[in-house]
């Protein structure tokens, strides 16, 4: 019998004379599993390999600033980078510049009236609606605590729940802060004497560093709770809570303007937004306790409302911090007139 395993110089497999066939069992190099993993696919930009998740190259962030519901760059064209405890750099964030505070001081007049003129029950259902947003990035934030804060994963998910907790909780007093701080005074003579809190305006926040999201919600929340605008200088050192904070604003339903978030040099923010003329109040939480003596001195020259507290972010939220931000408007009105 014939060796059917051997090439021979007949016919194809597709009946026309011409080149040998080889059987099964001499499959040409080049087609082998093997060798065709040894030779890597390059992308045609020349970047790496392709075709496998090892292999992919990571899309990265360009993070901007956040005014008047936009992402602008910042005016400077300034960057730093955002690194971890090791020092790895985690990112390039932007550099916000003093025109930058100043812009985000505007977008943030601009949208008073129409914050302080919702209704307070709108005003608590658009936190809560943040607080949707900020659920459904829980596992977003916690990557972020642990990378940018060095922190452990069990330890930045419970940051981030308690952060998420406090939002709702904030959320639940737009309309009740009045039957907290409002009052029907009682007066000697024919007349209705009513004590009504109202929002103070503009307020800017220096953001303390540590613990990220939570101490970020914790200073951010009870502004805008009463019907207060914020300009929101995110922490230096730990930024990534605030940048992503600041996708989950801009696809929620608070309006533009009503939350404008800015990253850069505390040093260099600080004293602009102190002094700033248009700005009602100013909370110095995030500021080194070297410099809040000074910047409380440069708050004075409209005489803003300054607060400062050192919280301990463990403990159970309170309103002090909502209360800081109201002014109260007293009506007199005649009886039988």
């Amino acid at each position: 019998m014939p060796d059917r395993t051997r090439p021979t110089a007949g016919k194809t497999s597709a009946g026309k004379t011409g080149k040998t066939t080889r059987s099964s069992g001499q499959t040409r190099a080049r087609d082998r599993p093997a060798d065709r993993a040894a030779v890597p696919r390059v992308s045609a930009g020349g970047d790496g390999p392709v075709g496998g998740a090892s292999a992919r190259v990571d899309v990265r962030k360009t993070y901007k600033l956040f005014i008047g519901g936009a992402f602008p760059r910042s005016e400077s064209g300034r960057s730093y980078p955002a690194a971890g405890p090791d020092g790895a750099v985690l990112a390039h964030v932007a550099m916000a510049s003093r025109k930058d505070a100043r812009d985000a001081v505007v977008a943030a007049r601009k949208a008073v009236a129409g914050w302080a003129g919702a209704t307070a029950y709108n005003r608590g259902q658009v936190l809560y609606r943040v607080a949707e947003l900020l659920q459904g990035r829980a596992a977003q934030f916690t990557a972020e605590s642990v990378a940018n804060e060095g922190v452990s994963r069990a330890e930045a998910e419970r940051a981030v729940a308690e952060a998420i907790d406090r939002w709702v909780w904030y959320a639940g007093w737009p309309d009740k802060v009045a039957q907290l701080t409002g009052a029907a005074n009682p007066v000697a003579g024919p007349y209705f004497n009513f004590s009504v809190p109202e929002p103070t305006g503009v307020v800017a926040v220096i953001a303390p560093a540590a613990p990220g999201l939570l101490g970020l919600a914790g200073v951010l929340a009870p502004v805008i709770a009463t019907g207060n605008t914020a300009v929101v200088v995110a922490s230096e050192t730990v930024p990534l809570p605030a940048v992503t904070l600041a996708e989950v604003l801009a696809t929620s339903d608070v309006p533009p303007g009503v939350v404008n978030i800015l990253t850069g040099r505390t040093a260099e923010l600080a004293p602009v937004l102190a002094a700033h003329m248009d700005v009602n109040a100013i909370d110095l939480t995030g500021a080194a306790v070297a410099d809040r003596a000074g910047l409380a001195r440069m708050a004075a020259g409209n005489v803003k409302r300054v607060f400062t507290s050192d919280d301990d972010w463990a403990a159970p939220p309170g309103p002090e911090r909502m209360l800081a931000f109201l002014e109260i408007k007293t009506v007199w009105h005649p009886i039988g007139i």
